[in-house]
């Protein structure tokens, strides 16, 4: 019997990505490159503990210019919680979707909710039909949660700059957590463990992308 990968060493593990028992360098080199891995793989799970992503540098931020201080994440804990459970259901929920569709439908958000400043309603549906699959799920929760807002308090209290600033910091932590790989999903994996269930209270941050 042979690696199911490189089909020359002997296979020491089984993978659920490729169903077939696979090397330990294979594991190594293709988990989240060329092998669409299961979140819940312990071997994938032993690898995020020693994950370092590279950090990006305030300058290759997006939208730097909308500021979202420790203060404003507090003030909106409910809404920040709301909004990392919805972007992680809709990813695990769009077959295929990984963590740079979770960035570019963060993007395509924060370009439309930035019209909403404008006055001038656009909607910027992303091209990747992945991306948009992500987009549209938010998008349908936020207009509930608006919904919801109007029949319990007979009014909507959330309003665009709000989300928009959220959106901001979750693309932020995106760009934190993204370990690079065509096929990674740390992002998600952080946003499926991190806001798992409305019942749990979610924790902030460090601040360390707050750009205030």
């Amino acid at each position: 019997m042979v690696c199911a990968i490189c089909e020359i060493r002997r296979p020491k593990r089984f993978c659920p990505g490729v169903r077939g028992d696979i090397c330990t360098i294979c594991c190594g080199t293709e988990r989240e490159v060329t092998v669409s891995c299961p979140l819940d793989c312990v071997y994938l799970r032993d690898s995020r503990r020693h994950e370092k992503p590279e950090q990006p540098s305030i300058e290759q931020l997006p939208n730097r210019d909308i500021r979202v201080s420790e203060s404003f994440l507090d003030d909106h804990q409910d809404l920040l919680f709301f909004l990392g459970q919805t972007a992680g259901a809709a990813a695990l929920n769009v077959p295929g979707a990984v963590d740079y569709d979770v960035r570019e439908a963060l993007e395509s958000l924060i370009r439309t909710y930035r019209t909403l400043q404008s006055g001038v309603y656009y909607e910027s549906v992303p091209a990747n039909p992945l991306a948009a699959g992500i987009y549209a799920a938010v998008q349908q929760a936020v207009a509930r949660y608006r919904e919801e807002e109007q029949k319990s308090l007979g009014m909507t209290k959330t309003r665009d700059a709000d989300i928009l600033g959220l959106l901001v910091f979750l693309q932020r932590l995106e760009f934190a957590r993204n370990n690079g790989k065509k096929r990674g999903r740390a992002f998600v994996d952080f946003l499926s463990r991190f806001y798992p269930d409305a019942e749990e209270p979610p924790v902030a941050e460090p601040s360390s992308l707050i750009l205030s």
